[in-house]
This record gives structure tokens, sequence and C-alpha cells, in this order.
């Protein structure tokens, strides 16, 4: 019987560095093929992802996003992923698609955090209190032991519910933070290049769309540019897309992916670098955590 599997299932088998060396590995396989299919009516979206890795197997992930639910109490993300065989195509699971984006869009981004922050960074803001706020402050504990984390959201009342400190100033938080992840809904940008300095690293992850962006022309000229796949963010988000056709900055600007960079190039070359990683979690991290999450619960005593 093909197992559906939750959160309750295998979420105390998981680990953010073993999830982020295995998306390492997954880098390091044969490039996917991917497709991306969205429909929309007004706001709300529903966002289909594909992924097949040559022998290591095909997902599929839907969801829909829907702003509004957050006025009836919903979670406004709602959707499942098939995992199938590579072989055979035979599906082996079904796996609720929040799991799977919860340590999909955190792995992602702490990956990048290992390969392109200072290893002595100390302080860590999260811009914005939603959902993937609180996978940031786990899987980040868990890379960077030390790292202080603030968050500063709009609404200070959500950022309090998180545990850890309140920034209540965003442009002295982030000039004083070491690395800012930045995870909010914005088509308008939140983080001004004029608010950084050298040494840091910025994880953008909210945009996904687009019309998204949250960093200004500014903070993408002094940046180091890098994205976890040139192929799912380049024309597709708004973060790059946006500035491209402005030509504020170009495609070459972008300096590696993930796969360039687990296959040797060098992201950071000095600790006075401002490193940018852009997060576009496209279906193949989807395919890369489905299959760790079914290795932990294969692996249930």
């Amino acid at each position: 019987m093909v197992p559906y599997i939750r959160a309750s299932d295998v979420e105390h088998l998981l680990d953010w560095n073993d999830l982020a060396d295995a998306l390492a590995a997954g880098h390091r396989m044969p490039k996917p093929e991917i497709s991306d299919q969205f429909l929309h009516r007004g706001g709300d979206t529903l966002l289909s992802r594909a992924a097949w890795i040559d022998g290591f197997g095909v997902a599929v992930k839907s969801v829909t996003v829907m702003p509004e639910n957050a006025t009836e109490g919903l979670p406004s993300v709602h959707g499942a992923m098939v995992l199938f065989e590579d072989k055979t195509g035979q599906v082996e699971a079904v796996i609720d698609s929040a799991l799977v984006t919860k340590w999909k869009t955190a792995g992602d981004s702490v990956l990048g955090a290992r390969l392109l922050a200072r290893p002595d960074s100390k302080r860590l803001l999260i811009v914005g209190a939603g959902t993937v706020a609180v996978s940031l402050i786990e899987a980040y504990r868990a890379v960077f032991p030390n790292i202080e984390i603030s968050v500063w959201n709009r609404t200070r009342a959500n950022a309090e519910n998180l545990g850890v400190q309140v920034a209540d100033d965003l442009a002295s938080a982030v000039h004083a933070a070491d690395i800012i992840s930045c995870a909010t809904m914005a088509t308008t940008p939140v983080i001004k290049g004029e608010w950084l300095r050298e040494g840091q690293h910025l994880d953008l992850i909210g945009a996904f769309k687009a019309d998204m962006r949250e960093a200004d022309d500014q903070a993408m000229q002094r940046a180091k540019l890098f994205v976890d796949s040139r192929e799912t963010t380049i024309e597709h988000i708004g973060e790059l897309k946006i500035p491209i056709a402005s030509g504020a900055i170009t495609a070459e600007d972008v300096l590696a992916d993930l796969y360039d960079l687990e296959q040797g190039q060098v992201g950071r070359t000095d600790a006075r670098d401002i490193t940018l990683f852009k997060n576009g979690g496209g279906a193949h991290l989807d395919l890369m955590t489905g299959r760790e999450i079914l290795k932990a619960w294969r692996r249930r005593s």
C-alpha cells in the first residue's frame, strides 16, 4: 500500500544537517528535467511543479496558495506531493506538501548559507514572521549552533510569538546582522542595498512569481549573486527578472548556482564580500527532500 506521509510520522527522525547534506549530494547528480505550471484566479494560485532526475526518481507537487485564507483562520497553502520510482514509474509515496515545503525551503537556504555565509557568522535576522520563519529558526540553529536570532515583522505581535528577540527598526537590524534571511510575500523590495555592509550574507526566499521581489536594485548590484538553480530563477522570478529587464543587473551577474558550487566553483572569495542567495525552491529540491523524507519513513522502528 502506498503510504501517505505526514509530519507526525517522520519529523522526529529528520535532521537539518542531514538534509543539507542530501541536497548537496543531489546537486552532484545529473541535472533534472523540470516543469512548472501556474494557474490563477485573481490573487489565488495553483502551482504544480514536477521534476525528474535520471536514476533518482520523479516528483510532482501541487499546491494551492490562497492569501485570503488567513481571514478565515486557515493556512494559505494546501497540497500534496507524489513521489515516483525512477525505473518503473510506480508511485512510492504521497507526502504532505507542507512537510516537503518546510524542509525543502529552509534546507535550501541553510545549504546556501553553509556554502556562502562567513563561517564565523554570529547574528541572524529573519525578515517575516510566517510559517517559514519557524522552520528557519530550527534550521539555522542546527547548522549554525551558536547563532543569535532576531526577527523583524511588519506586525510586531506576530514576531513576538516566535520566542526569539524582536527587532523594531528594520534598517538597523539588517545592518547589524551577519546573515539576513528574508521570507515575505513582498512584491516591492523590503531590503535596501544602502543598509548592507561588507561580509554579510543575504538569503532571499519569499519571491516565487514574476512580480515578486524582496531586495532592491542597489542590493542586487552591491552583492555577489548566487541562486539555487539558474533554470528555475533567472527567467521566472521577479527577484532577478525585474532588475535584469530594467538593466540594473544582467543574467551574467549570477555567478553560480548550487550545481556549480557543488562541482567545485568558488562562492565567497573574500570575507568582505556581500553574498546574495536566491532560494527559488524548484521541483528538483522537492524531489531531493521527498527522497530524504521517504528514507526516514522507511527506517521507522
